[in-house]
């Protein structure tokens, strides 16, 4: 009688340890499913659950240590417990029918439900129970310092470091991954210039220099009334100033500079000369992120792109790169770009000293900008010789018809893209 009794008290100690281990097997799941970049967002917020965690993952075998010994105890205490109730109910241990019972209690009540939880609702379930994983961090301190003691031996046995190796920087290729998949946080726009400034890093200035070949600039050699014509009709803030030829660059002048002369006096050559500013040159090879910390630096706004010989290649300007980052600054890029035009039938006529970077940006293809970085030197390379007459080629998934060649360069191209009926048409023949 005394014994079943006791059963009662048993059977709560039971459900109290089993809640116990679902406490523990909980806070592990949440500890280590922590976003560790909100964390440590909390911490700089001075929130009192997020310090307290962050201190208890500083030290994650610590804190693994005291979880998993307070849960492998209250699960050999529950079982020990079963196997008495089971004696006092049936007389003997029922060894098979108490593992089986106890495996389906633990494992539900106690593993899988509390860890679905815990990782679903992470924050929830660490920065309270912190509390007491703290408390018994500091009781169970002397078992935990030993079992991590002997773990760390055996781990050094096997020729592994026990220190900490976890590295919580994310890559540029990790960061990309996070802001597409912060799409429903950020908006779109937001989002895009994100990626466009992860993209910086690769692209160089040789990708998106204005070609020497397209540059608005005043050749000092020229009548003056020459010059002053190309100055009263620039649409840049800046005009490189030359001698004879773009390699021979002088310097740089400002429109507002012009402006506060042509108020005073006549303007001469030589006022000019005088209102230049230096000339500021770059590598072809410079990364645009390192570019635009240059420009911030030097305070300039317009840069002379150099090759390997000194020659002038082009020019690329501050807002050439902010560009970049934000897109172009018209509403339509298609229809106000100098280089493409649509046309009625659904194609375009695409200037061949386009580059073919701006092409895939404004008609959102993905032309190959590996080795050329012109449509001229992308029909060049694909066919290998400069065409003499019109003729049609494939690119992929894109048909060009040569329509203009002049001076040996490709002038002007027809294009457009395959439709996928016309691509398997092309596979199938």
């Amino acid at each position: 009688m005394d014994g079943d009794s006791s059963v009662p008290i048993l059977t709560g100690l039971l459900v109290f340890l089993i809640f116990a281990s679902a406490y523990f097997s909980s806070s592990e799941t949440s500890m280590m499913s922590l976003n560790r970049y909100r964390l440590k967002h909390l911490v700089r917020q001075k929130h009192a659950g997020a310090q307290r965690v962050s201190r208890l993952l500083e030290a994650p075998d610590k804190l693994l240590g005291v979880i998993l010994i307070g849960n492998n105890f209250v699960n050999l205490l529950s079982a020990s417990i079963a196997t008495s109730i089971a004696i006092q109910l049936f007389g003997n241990p029922e060894t098979v029918l108490t593992t089986i019972v106890m495996t389906l209690l633990i494992l539900i009540f106690a593993e899988i439900t509390p860890k679905t939880i815990a990782a679903l609702h992470p924050e929830r379930i660490a920065y309270p129970s912190s509390l007491l994983l703290v408390l018994l961090l500091k009781l169970l301190y002397p078992l935990v310092w030993m079992a991590n003691r002997v773990s760390h031996l055996l781990i050094r046995a096997f020729g592994i470091k026990a220190e900490s190796s976890a590295d919580h920087q994310l890559s540029p290729e990790e960061l990309r991954t996070v802001v597409h998949e912060s799409a429903q946080l950020i908006p779109a726009q937001g989002q895009g210039m994100l990626l466009n400034v992860l993209d910086l890093e690769k692209v160089t200035v040789n990708d998106i220099l204005v070609p020497r070949s397209e540059i608005t600039g005043i050749n000092m050699d020229d009548d003056l009334d020459d010059i002053l014509l190309l100055i009263g009709t620039a649409q840049h803030t800046r005009l490189p100033v030359y001698s004879k030829e773009i390699d021979n660059v002088i310097g740089v002048l400002h429109m507002r500079s012009i402006a506060r002369l042509a108020q005073s006096n006549e303007i001469t050559k030589d006022d000019i000369s005088n209102e230049l500013d230096p000339a500021y040159f770059i590598p072809e090879s410079t990364p645009l992120h390192t570019q635009l910390f240059n420009f911030q630096r030097h305070r300039k706004r317009m840069a002379f792109v150099v090759d390997e010989y000194g020659d002038v290649k082009g020019i690329i300007t501050l807002e050439d790169i902010l560009e970049e980052i934000v897109g172009e600054f018209t509403t339509d890029v298609a229809d106000s770009s100098q280089d493409v035009h649509p046309q009625d039938d659904g194609t375009y006529l695409i200037d061949g000293t386009a580059t073919l970077r701006d092409i895939n940006r404004i008609l959102g293809w993905e032309l190959d900008t590996t080795n050329a970085k012109t449509l001229n030197g992308l029909l060049m390379e694909t066919l290998e010789s400069i065409p003499d007459s019109a003729i049609g080629i494939q690119i992929g998934e894109y048909f060009a018809e040569i329509v203009q060649v002049k001076d040996n360069v490709i002038k002007t191209v027809r294009m457009w893209r395959a439709e996928p009926a016309e691509q398997a048409n092309e596979t199938d023949g």
